[in-house]
This record gives structure tokens, sequence and C-alpha cells, in this order.
């Protein structure tokens, strides 16, 4: 069987810890931090999906704060951020391209029988289910928005 998230990333952790890789220890311990803290607030363990979820969340906010830095000007402070996303993107599914978005969300709208921007709630839903941790809720959006608008 194949070891879960968690395991992965504390096994990971040791690895990291033993090699005296401090970025990547940082980073895990952060991340297992915001895992642990998602099923304090549960008060439960999380399903993998929703590991999957927390893993994505510190990957965006990682790309923000990329983003912020870019803006500043302040070049340290982006690359620390993206040798950061890079370990967490390790653990992050595939993510969806575009086409694979728009053939689900073609699919998605033609079953509930989506026909306008106003439609968009009975489409968002489903699409974001199906791709929780494999792509960006903001990408979703515009995607389906374009597809409802046209």
């Amino acid at each position: 069987m194949e070891a879960s998230l968690k395991e992965k990333l504390a096994s990971d952790l040791k690895q990291a810890m033993k090699a005296g890789d401090t970025t990547k220890r940082d980073v895990l311990r952060l991340v297992m931090s915001a895992i642990k803290n998602a099923e304090i607030a549960k008060r439960d363990n999380l399903e993998e999906a929703d590991v999957i979820g927390v893993i994505a969340k510190e990957a965006r906010q990682r790309q923000e704060s990329i983003d912020a830095f870019k803006q500043g000007n302040r070049q340290d402070l982006v690359a620390k951020e993206e040798a950061e996303l890079a370990i967490i993107q390790e653990y992050l599914p595939q993510q969806a391209g575009r086409d694979e978005l728009i053939t689900a969300a073609k699919k998605i709208i033609a079953e509930v029988g989506a026909e306008g921007p106003r439609d968009k709630g009975k489409v968002m839903p489903r699409l974001i289910a199906e791709f929780k941790g494999k792509a960006d809720g903001r990408e979703i959006n515009d995607i389906v928005t374009e597809l409802l608008s046209s």
C-alpha cells in the first residue's frame, strides 16, 4: 500500500533533517503544522483530498508572496519563496492543464444544462471538487466564466 501524504511528509522531514537541508526541513515543518492546525479545526483526521487542499493553499500563499516581492523588487525574498514553492509542489498532484479544465467544464455545463453566467453556481462546485489541488480556483473560475459568456 502506498504511504499517505502525511507519512511521506514526515519521512521526508526526517531525511531533510539528517541531510542538513534547512530550507526543506523548515518548509515541511510549516506544511505539517498547517495540516495539524486544519485537523484541530476539523477535530478529526483529514482525508487525503483535504491534505492536498492544505498543501495547495500553502503553495498559493508562496505564489502570492513571490508576486508581491517581485513588485517590491526584493529579489532575495523572491528566490527564497520560489525555493519553498518548488519543495511544496513536489507533494501536489500533477496540475491539470487548461485544455483538461475546459473539457471537464464543458462536460459539466452540458450535464447541468447551464446556459449563461447566472448558471455559474451550478458548474463551479462540481468542477472545483473534481480538480481540488490539481488546479487553481481562479483559473477554474476564469474558464467557467469564459465558457458561459460565449
